[in-house]
């Protein structure tokens, strides 16, 4: 009861990203669309980059996929924040219905797993997948303000400061009004979700974030 199946394989034709000065300088760098030299993002508080990198992830995930705007029937997208405010915020930013989700470190394969569920079910056609996080607005979410200048253990847990978003289609059922995306034969297939249960391991430790949220993190098949 934990797995659903996608029996009409719903394809991710796109993608689009954005990732911190941190998160850019490894090999994961290479791969990503925009790569920001400031992680303000030009913006006066950490929260308005977070918003702004999500923002632009969703639109380059569209730009990707080679659609407009008005293409997108549905946004599935979240964040770390209280009220996933940086998710609503970019949502402003787009004429398209949204759908706020929240789970944590997690929330993008949630954000997958829903989109991939209602593409599958033939609700929707169209759905972009979003998240983003920052790595000084969660500090101050969940641990202290860079302000305070507390020192970090060097097994503490760094906040992704970047966003991310999948364009979810059905490229295989009856047709379009729009062109065939290009290539969507090879394009992923998402094929099934795996939900789970939430599980306390007792973990007290502020600084170790990632004992306590590994049993959390979704699963889903490509």
């Amino acid at each position: 009861m934990q797995t659903i199946v996608f029996k009409n394989k719903p394809r991710i034709v796109a993608t689009g990203t954005v990732a911190g000065p941190k998160e850019s300088a490894g090999i994961v760098g290479k791969y990503v669309d925009k790569t920001l030299a400031d992680d303000t993002f030009g913006e006066s508080t950490y929260e308005k980059a977070e918003c702004k990198m999500l923002s632009y992830a969703i639109s380059r995930t569209i730009e990707n996929a080679g659609r407009k705007e008005t293409d997108v029937d549905l946004l599935v997208s979240g964040d770390l924040l209280n009220q996933i405010i940086s998710a609503s915020f970019a949502a402003r930013d787009f004429e398209t219905p949204f759908l706020g989700v929240y789970s944590a470190c997690s929330t993008m394969t949630e954000s997958m797993a829903v989109a991939a569920a209602l593409v599958n079910a033939g609700y929707y056609k169209n759905v972009v997948a979003a998240t983003g996080s920052h790595f000084s607005s969660a500090e101050r979410q969940y641990r202290y303000p860079l302000e305070l200048g507390n020192t970090r253990p060097p097994q503490a847990q760094w906040t992704v400061t970047g966003a991310g978003g999948a364009f979810i289609a059905d490229t295989g059922r009856g047709k379009s009004e729009k062109p065939a995306f290009e290539n969507a034969e090879n394009a992923p297939a998402i094929t099934a979700a795996t939900f789970g249960r939430v599980v306390d391991f007792g973990i007290t430790d502020v600084n170790n974030m990632g004992a306590a949220m590994a049993p959390d993190i979704g699963i889903i098949g490509i």
